[in-house]
């Protein structure tokens, strides 16, 4: 098959160069040389990487079309015989039939939109064979100026139905091009470039036969020769740029280095594939930025799609997903797998597991970012839910029970003995929205800083604690994230050390070094299985700013849990 489509290429622009090269050496004659041979290449790029999609195949018919008509037309004249009345002229009207019709309507696979689409095939289809066959039974030459001249009814009745004919496949382009627009309206993100280019391309090519037919009339012909390099060129030009700005079909066409050279099918590292997609990912949710990695294993394997997935969660999948997977890949330790389907072409080499397990380690990341922010937000809503508890069964009953006490002493005259215990429950009350109000974010932590912070809540418990800090760490101030998770976490480790360790002495270091900031706790009490430790959620925000927590315990022997985050103010 790619022989046969380079074969056709070859075909295409041979015939091509040596009709226009025998019409003449004038800048018109090469100009529309240049121009023409833009079709064979596209086609023959398209149907050497995608050759099941027919539309490389229609580009590379709509190039021999233009080709043979090219050539045949110079050898005709050559040879003494008009322009028109030969039958290589059907090819031409066979090639802007293809340029303003079916190009655009079968763009970008070669297949039509819907079904809705096939009365506007047929009809064009039959329009641009009557044009092709009237062409040639008619005497009628347009390029020659003067008045037009008929040889008899059967050449007016050609010429009728030529030019009737042509009018109907001209009014087809006009509805193609308005059902690219359509399309273009309803096509994702990836896809709207592209028809966005080919919309530019089919409407230039209606103003070029509208310009080529106005100035015909007008006997301006220099102007009908810009107007028909337009035609020629205006499609095939459109389809370029999708090709090599766009990725048309999933084709990585592009100029690389500093010579003027396209690079054809050349595999793409993951870096590069990467790269390319970080202006993309770089602000996107984790679902998104799986999605966009799914789509780059895909084009990077050239594999008919790719799927990321986590472990009993959702899955992201480039292209549609047909049939079993042929390889799959388990990444960040579980959490997630990639798998992918059928190679377009060929089979799995051992340089296409490489790339996939290459690929493994940004999908891994991607995968842990998704598991860790899911698992922020479910810590998050616990968070709220706790807050809305407490408050609901601490400080709103008190606050009703005080308001209940207000109304008797009121009944009851405000009895002088009333007053006290009202005084008291208000007081304490105001006690327990101030515990509360720190268990958000303590005062202390925003005025005085992380080490005043920690001491102030270990003064107030029950067991004999002990804070060692680093002598330059009291004045220096850090991020309010960086001061409230390490705060959190050692508030959290001493409240279990204090309900489930039994400990009888705690002491809690903080520090500062290799641009790190450190904090633990160590206890005394009877210890525990480390696995079985419940700080999930503490590990999760430290963990989102870049940190760590590690947590140490024998049975017997106490406890003692360690946190650190990068230290920046």
């Amino acid at each position: 098959m790619r022989a046969f489509a380079s074969a056709l290429a070859v075909l295409s622009g041979v015939s091509l160069i040596i009709g226009s090269m025998m019409d003449g050496n004038g800048v018109d004659q090469w100009l529309f040389m240049l121009i023409g041979l833009l079709t064979p290449v596209l086609g023959w790029l398209i149907t050497l990487r995608r050759p099941e999609i027919p539309y490389g195949w229609l580009l590379l018919a709509t190039a021999c079309s233009l080709g043979v008509g090219t050539l045949g037309s110079a050898l005709a004249r050559h040879a003494g015989a008009d322009f028109l009345g030969n039958g290589f002229t059907a090819a031409f009207a066979v090639f802007y039939g293809l340029v303003w019709v079916f190009l655009p309507l079968l763009f970008p696979d070669g297949r039509l939109p819907s079904r809705r689409w096939r009365p506007v095939a047929w009809i064009a289809g039959v329009a641009i064979a009557l044009h092709a066959v009237a062409t040639t039974q008619s005497s009628l030459d347009p390029f020659k100026q003067g008045p037009p001249v008929m040889t008899g009814p059967a050449d007016l009745v050609a010429s009728m139905v030529s030019g009737l004919a042509q009018m109907v496949v001209y009014t087809m382009a006009i509805v193609v091009l308005f059902g690219l627009v359509v399309r273009w309206r309803r096509a994702g993100a990836q896809e709207r470039p592209q028809y966005l280019w080919m919309i530019c391309g089919s409407a230039l090519g209606v103003i070029g036969f509208a310009v080529v037919l106005f100035y015909l009339l007008a006997d301006h012909l220099a102007i009908v020769g810009i107007g028909t390099m337009t035609v020629v060129a205006a499609v095939p030009g459109a389809i370029g740029v999708a090709l090599v700005r766009h990725r048309l079909l999933d084709i990585r066409l592009g100029i690389r280095g500093s010579r003027l050279s396209l690079v054809f099918d050349m595999r793409p590292t993951v870096s590069e594939l990467l790269s390319e997609l970080s202006p993309e990912l770089q602000d996107a949710e984790p679902g998104e930025q799986l999605a966009g990695l799914a789509r780059a294993v895909r084009e990077g394997l050239d594999v008919r799609w790719a799927e990321v997935s986590l472990t009993g969660g959702p899955r992201f999948t480039a292209g549609e997903r047909q049939g079993e997977a042929t390889v799959r890949e388990r990444v960040a330790g579980g959490l997630g797998e990639l798998a992918v389907g059928e190679k377009n072409q060929g089979r799995f080499t051992a340089e296409d597991r490489r790339l996939l397990h290459a690929f493994a380690v940004p999908v891994g990341l991607a995968i842990r970012s998704a598991a860790l922010a899911g698992r922020l937000v479910n810590a998050q809503e616990a968070e709220r839910r706790r807050l809305e508890r407490n408050i609901h069964d601490g400080v709103q009953q008190q606050l009703v029970a005080l308001i209940a006490g207000l109304e008797l002493a009121r009944a009851s005259g405000g009895a002088p003995e009333m007053l006290p215990p009202l005084r008291e429950q208000a007081r304490q009350t105001l006690d327990d929205l101030r515990e509360l109000a720190a268990g958000i974010h303590p005062s202390v932590l925003a005025q005085g800083g992380l080490v005043e912070a920690v001491e102030s809540r270990c003064a107030r418990l029950p067991v004999p604690t002990t804070v060692l800090a680093d002598p330059d760490l009291r004045a220096a101030r850090f991020a309010d994230e960086i001061e409230g998770a390490l705060y959190f976490t050692v508030s959290e480790a001493l409240a279990n050390a204090l309900k489930h360790a039994a400990a009888g002495k705690i002491e809690v270091r903080l520090s500062h070094h290799d641009g790190r900031l450190r904090a633990s706790v160590r206890d005394d009490g009877r210890g525990f299985e480390p696995s079985a430790t419940a700080l999930g959620a503490l590990a999760d925000r430290l963990s989102a700013l870049g940190g760590g927590l590690e947590v140490s315990s024998t049975i017997g022997e106490g406890t003692t849990v360690s946190a650190w985050v990068p230290a920046h103010g």
